[in-house]
Parts: structure tokens; sequence; C-alpha cells
């Protein structure tokens, strides 16, 4: 095996994704035969030992993917420093080491969402240069226009770069709030949320139904269910790198 770098052999490993394994790095906590590693290092993992908190690097077993439907108020992390009920907290603990989420969905809302112990599938679900959809139902005050609306497709400036397009559906309006469907190619930090708000038209509930393809279906809220290669795997294909320096169409 050619030397390769240690965040993602440890990726590969299952233990986290490779921006945690970085992190791991930095604090000192890897090891390539008795040393410290920094970050930017290589090794074979054939030939050397590598460490993590003193423990040796586990080797690469089957892949684990599942498919959860968070429920509100639950946090998207392996733990917590303030105590909150994690995504981890819904699973036996039997399942939950190595286990990460795919991407966040904020504590206010619900849905999708997939954790795993596959780096490579972290990857392409969650880095800006590769291109995946991403489904939700969407309740906001008030009825937007159809102005309003075409103006979120076409996308505007968050952050101080424009938004890539993306498709709105109106789907139905009950009294003074309207029932959105919204596909988006990415994912920033509470898009949706703070879009809504800037158009006049705040969230009220927000639910993801359909990540990379793959929908919740009739998953009850809080429970989750194994996926098999087959279902899992085509994530993968789909993934396609997009040239970030060009601009959306």
């Amino acid at each position: 095996m050619t030397r390769q770098r240690l965040q993602k052999l440890i990726a590969a490993a299952g233990l986290c994704s490779r921006r945690s394994a970085e992190e791991w790095i930095q604090a000192g906590r890897i090891t390539v035969d008795g040393q410290v590693a920094r970050v930017g290092d290589q090794a074979d993992p054939h030939q050397q030992t590598i460490r993590v908190d003193g423990r040796a690097l586990p080797s690469r077993g089957a892949a684990r993917v599942l498919l959860l439907n968070k429920p509100v108020g639950v946090i998207c992390s392996c733990d917590d420093p303030q105590g909150r009920r994690t995504v981890l907290d819904l699973l036996p603990p039997e399942h939950r080491a190595g286990l990460h989420p795919v991407g966040r969905l904020d504590a206010d809302s619900r849905g999708a969402l997939l954790l795993t112990d596959l780096g490579e599938l972290t990857l392409k679900l969650t880095h800006p240069r590769y291109s995946h959809t991403k489904t939700y139902r969407v309740w906001v005050e008030g009825v937007p226009s159809e102005a309003v609306l075409d103006r979120w497709c076409r996308g505007f400036p968050l952050d101080g770069r424009p938004t890539r397009p993306a498709e709105v559906r109106r789907l139905q309006t009950r009294g003074a709030r309207s029932l959105l469907e919204i596909e988006l190619r990415e994912g920033r930090n509470r898009q949706i949320r703070r879009m809504a708000e800037v158009l006049g038209h705040p969230v009220l509930d927000l639910r993801r139904t359909v990540i990379a393809g793959l929908p919740l279906g009739d998953l009850a809220e809080g429970c989750w269910m194994w996926l098999s290669e087959g279902e899992w795997k085509p994530m993968l294909d789909r993934a396609v790198p997009l040239d970030l320096h060009r601009p959306c169409d």
C-alpha cells in the first residue's frame, strides 16, 4: 500500500471525518512509529504503526451507513459540551462507535440525516466541490409572491458570495403560512432559514425529506435504519465534482 495522508487513513478507519482527524493531529493525539504526527504527514499502515490516543488504528471493516429521521432539539454532533442530546444518543450504545453525522441539520430542524464511518462518503456529501441535492419541506410565514420565489430560485449574496440556483415551489397555503418544497445543491450554515428571513418569510418548520437521492420515506421521527451498500453506494457515484471557479448556470 502506498503512503497516504494521515487524516485520510484515520477517516477511512471509521473514527471520524477528515476535518476532525486533522484537528486530532493538531492536538497531538496521533503518533506514527512512536513520533507525534504533524498535519501533512503521510504513512503506510502496512509498514508503520499509527496510534490514536495510544491505541492502534483499527483496520477498515465493512462500511456502516444509516439513515436517521432527526427530531427537533437533537444536536448533530458526536458529543456536546453542554450536555444536550445528540444524534448518537438516539442509537443503541453498541452501534455508536466510529459513527459520525454526514453534514448537519440545526437543532431546530428535523428530517433525513446520514451517519456513517465511511470517510469517503462524508467527504463527497459535504465538500463544496461535489454537487448533490437535498430536498426540504418548509413552512414559512406569509404567502411568498412569484417574484420572491423567483429571487429565491436564482439565488442572491449570502456571506459575501452568491448562493447557487435552487428549485423552490409553493405546495400549499394555509391562512397566513405557506408550505414550500426547496431543493438545494449546497449546504451553507442555516441557509434556508437565513434566505427566508431576508426575503421576509421566516421559517416556521423545516424538514429534510431527501438527501443525495435517498428519500426519508415513512421512517418515523427519532427512528433509524441501516442502509445496504446498494442504497448508499449510488450516492458516491452521483457526487459530481464542480468547477468552483466557474459561475453557476
